[in-house]
């Protein structure tokens, strides 16, 4: 199997309230949900019938059972999901509070290390990694041994120079603060990491560790110079931007009722690795990204949440906007859209 993607990283089991609104010593109930940001992107995109796989570990227990359960029902290949003996599976405790923006996360099972932090070089399939249409990985991979040794190999065998038309490395800029000592720690790190990668992925304070404080277009240009093909900085209430050397969009954010704030980035990731690989014009692949994010944002869960396309095309059908991707749902909207303009 030659993976559209493949991802390295993060996996957990995230225990989400059925309580919405309060803190989490005031929650009754729980939902339990597959998590950890690499794994929910390759749900993501296999929402979007992609062919995905995650590299990563598990506990050796219960949950990490269910994590392979999951992976698998979501259609995405678990061939490089295997156990470790010595950690349990984590788990990532959430409060949801919409009304103020609130949604705490809380770690348990990642300290001192995870079993995902585990993965070691001598384990990759580096011939998958170099075959897949997309390698995404993210800065918390970075963030200690044997994972960090892991993900370097992983890319140096992945050069930009060895990369075939259509072929994409990416680097998610995803920084968390409890996994690394200092700033200037994860900013060496990426820069390790940025020779390899052809697209880099985040928000002001992740590129700000990147590649230092700056306004959204010098950090962007900061990213190019560094090597960097197309550089997605997150604008937050206004959107985002991507720029290349000799192109510069935004799309402006698609409105909706904020349920719970998480798993949007990744729904954006899978989405966007599935408009790279159709071969869209970026904008296009900007606005699908930001549709897809804009869905889960609204609602409960992270990887169940994903949407379809059908989902992602009928919300940019009914905010107006210019409508991609193909079949039934997408002929429908642009004929729908197109009789409107007509009338006017």
């Amino acid at each position: 199997m030659t993976h559209e993607l493949l991802t390295i990283g993060r996996i957990s089991v995230d225990i989400y309230p059925n309580d919405i609104g309060v803190g989490l010593e005031d929650v009754n109930s729980f939902g339990k949900y597959l998590g950890g940001s690499p794994s929910n992107v390759a749900v993501a995109a296999a929402r979007h019938g992609r062919r995905t796989g995650v590299i990563t570990r598990t506990g050796d227990d219960p949950f990490g059972e269910y994590l392979h359960r999951e992976l698998r029902k979501f259609n995405v290949d678990d061939t490089y999901v295997t156990p470790v003996e010595d950690w349990p599976t984590a788990v990532t405790f959430c409060a949801i509070k919409p009304a103020t923006d609130e949604f705490p996360l809380y770690f348990y099972g990642r300290f001192p290390t995870a079993p995902d932090l585990q993965i070691k070089t001598g384990e990759l399939d580096l011939d998958a990694i170099r075959e897949s249409g997309i390698f995404w990985s993210t800065v918390t991979g970075l963030c200690q041994e044997p994972s960090r040794s892991a993900h370097i190999a992983a890319h140096e065998a992945r050069p930009r120079t060895g990369l075939a038309e259509g072929q994409f490395t990416i680097l998610d800029l995803d920084y968390r603060p409890m996994f690394w000592a200092s700033e200037g720690e994860a900013r060496a790190e990426v820069a390790r990491i940025l020779p390899h990668v052809t697209v880099a992925i985040g928000n002001d304070k992740e590129c700000a560790v990147a590649v230092g404080e700056g306004t959204p277009d010098e950090q962007a240009d900061r990213l190019l110079a560094a090597g960097v093909e197309i550089a997605v900085v997150k604008l937050g209430p206004e959107g985002v931007m991507a720029k290349t050397r000799s192109e510069r969009v935004v799309s402006a954010p698609v409105p909706v009722e904020t349920l719970n704030g998480l798993g949007a980035g990744d729904s954006f990731g899978g989405a966007f690795c599935h408009g790279l690989l159709s071969g869209w014009p970026l904008a296009q692949v900007l606005d699908y990204a930001n549709a897809a994010g804009a869905i889960v944002a609204s609602r409960l869960s992270c990887a169940d949440a994903m949407p379809t396309p059908d989902e992602v095309i009928s919300l940019l059908a009914e905010r107006g906007r210019p409508v991609h991707g193909a079949g039934a749902a997408g002929s429908e909207a642009n004929a729908q859209l197109a009789a409107e303009g007509a009338a006017l």
